[in-house]
């Protein structure tokens, strides 16, 4: 049985050839939404140095950036990550900073450095993550830069909009406003934690389903738009911020910019079943690996206690749902309500640790 040999071709090859068919028909695109007037008139199908928008109303733009290479991506080097899955991740990561300033998506720049060693079909399949993600999420790879390096390297910069004054802040909540979360978290950081040790829990390795459950987290994650949108365009949210560093390092920032304390009740935090496998696997407490280091793109918002029914009904209208944790406080700290009593959050926040994130969970001090 053949196989086709790996073809590796030049930069301008990559550019002028394998890049084509992601970047095809950009010019002349409405990227705007619920009355925003924004119109793409050069795309990357132009082939010229920059993507150009025309904008038409009065509108604020939304500019975030993230790399997101690193031991966070011990997943990849083992096998259970595919290039397809680290370019979707690219690209949800830098949507998911737009999505929770309240911004509708409109383009993403992508920098694609990668070794020789990678070949014309592994090169193909970033881009074609990056363009899945992009067509996901309402959104067009816009172009960026594409080259050689001594490893893989890849970045991403995201552009949104807004109508003026209505950008979402991490700066906002007030005492008495309740903390709320999308959704479950701590699934990709429950993944690093438990793949690279997968062995040494033999025999009491995961259900199969687990298992896949955690690397789909990786594999396909959804910035929350639509939320982050409801959020934006209604009067409710006082604060928001993804939780891409983890939900207890998300709960500390939005604290400090906001000046304010937050009380967390345990039995109101959702947890994910395969999230409580690996903290029974680890032996820690669920809720501490639930709240530790993980990427997870869940939006943490507050908001005013009269505006909760509102609120709610807005995402049950749209067909979203979030979960009230806790409430701020005028403390000045984060800690958690427990049939224990009041003690500090638990879990570990995300630091730009140079070990793998396995030791996050436990506190340990090599991390």
């Amino acid at each position: 049985m053949a196989f086709d040999e790996p073809v590796y071709s030049d930069e301008p090859t990559r550019v002028g050839k394998l890049v084509s068919d992601f970047f095809r028909g950009q010019s002349g695109a409405d990227m705007g939404v619920g009355g925003l007037d924004v119109l793409l008139s050069m795309g990357a199908d132009a082939r010229d140095d920059c993507a150009v928008y025309e904008i038409g109303s009065p509108v604020t733009l939304v500019v975030g950036s993230d790399y997101i290479r690193g031991p966070k991506f011990v997943l990849y080097e083992m096998g259970f990550l595919s290039d397809f899955d680290i370019g979707y991740y690219l690209a949800a990561a830098n949507i998911s900073d737009i999505a929770a300033m309240g911004a509708t998506p409109i383009g993403l720049l992508s920098v694609i450095r990668y070794p020789h060693e990678l070949d014309d079909a592994g090169f193909r399949q970033i881009m074609a993550g990056i363009h899945q993600a992009c067509t996901d999420f309402g959104t067009l790879n816009v172009g960026g830069d594409i080259g050689n390096a001594e490893r893989l390297i890849l970045s991403g910069t995201a552009l949104g909009v807004c109508r003026p004054g209505k950008v979402l802040k991490r700066s906002g909540a007030r005492p008495g406003d309740l903390l709320c979360v999308t959704g479950a978290c701590g699934l990709l950081g429950a993944a690093v934690a438990y793949f690279p040790k997968r062995e040494s829990f033999s025999p009491r390795k995961l259900p199969a389903d687990a298992e896949q459950k955690l690397l789909d987290s990786w594999r396909k994650p959804r910035a929350r738009v639509a939320e982050g949108r409801v959020l934006s365009e209604k009067p409710y949210a006082t604060s928001c911020q993804d939780t891409s560093d983890g939900l207890k390092a998300t709960i500390e920032q939005i604290m400090q910019a906001s000046g304010v304390g937050f009380r967390v009740t345990e039995r109101d935090v959702p947890i994910d079943p395969a999230v409580r496998m690996v903290a029974e696997l680890m032996k820690v407490e669920p809720l501490a690996l639930t709240m530790s280091a993980s990427s997870d793109f869940q939006l943490a918002f507050t908001v005013a206690a009269d505006d909760l029914v509102a609120c709610r009904a807005e995402f049950t209208a749209m067909g979203l749902d979030f979960f009230v944790i806790g409430e701020a406080t005028d403390e000045g700290q984060a800690q958690v309500v427990s049939d224990e009593g009041i003690q500090p959050l638990p879990g570990v926040a995300w630091k730009h640790q140079k070990s793998d994130i396995s030791l996050l969970a436990s506190g340990s001090s090599d991390a």
